[in-house]
């Protein structure tokens, strides 16, 4: 593995056990982090398969780390608005008028913009023949029917729970779009990332 990807594997490793330290809602943290173990093992697993270059590979890192942050609080309670506050003096929920909390909103839109480019080189090593106009097509795609997926799984696990556990876990917060909210917002961050698409080397046609 690249020295640079190393790096970038190891500082995620350690936000992810930062973020287990006196955990403030521990199973249903742990639901949320049994993504972050299947996005390190399959992070890990291929870049051993299909190296991915260094660029898509901090940005499948940076996700993963947001994500931990937003497991630890739930999504919902993630006091970005007190951080930013104590750091600028800037609250963005008084200067918006936001009634809820967005943390979940800037997950799904970095799903999205982190993940797009890592499976557009993908798609050009396995399929060399596509433009890469294609391969960005079909990444978009892949995006947005794997977040329509991830929707299925989250209501499936929450009807399983109770109704404050299945609240806390989906973090829906009374809007009762929240999930057709967050497939948009992963399918604008994949489209918002095409620059990034072309930035790294790939196999196959010119655009």
């Amino acid at each position: 593995m690249h020295a640079a990807k190393r790096v970038c594997f190891g500082l995620t490793l350690a936000v992810f056990a930062a973020s287990w330290i006196a955990p403030r809602w521990p199973l249903e943290q742990a639901l949320h982090s049994s993504l972050t173990v299947l996005g390190l093992a399959w992070l890990w697993w291929h870049d051993r398969r299909w190296p991915l270059q260094p660029l898509h590979f901090a940005l499948v890192c940076a996700f993963i780390v947001a994500h931990c942050v937003g497991a630890r609080w739930l999504y919902s309670y993630v006091p970005y608005d007190a951080w930013l506050q104590a750091a600028t003096g800037w609250s963005p929920t008084e200067a918006f008028g936001w009634q809820r909390n967005h943390f979940d909103r800037l997950i799904h839109f970095a799903y999205g913009f982190c993940l797009a480019p890592p499976a557009w080189h993908w798609l050009g090593q396995r399929w060399p023949r596509l433009a890469a106009a294609q391969a960005g097509a079909l990444a978009v795609m892949l995006v947005m029917c794997s977040s329509l997926v991830y929707e299925w799984l989250e209501w499936l696990v929450a009807s399983t729970l109770s109704p404050g556990a299945a609240e806390a876990y989906n973090g829906q917060q009374g809007d009762m779009w929240d999930a057709h909210a967050d497939m948009l917002l992963a399918t604008i961050g994949a489209i918002l990332a095409w620059p990034l698409m072309h930035r790294e080397p790939r196999q196959g046609k010119d655009t």
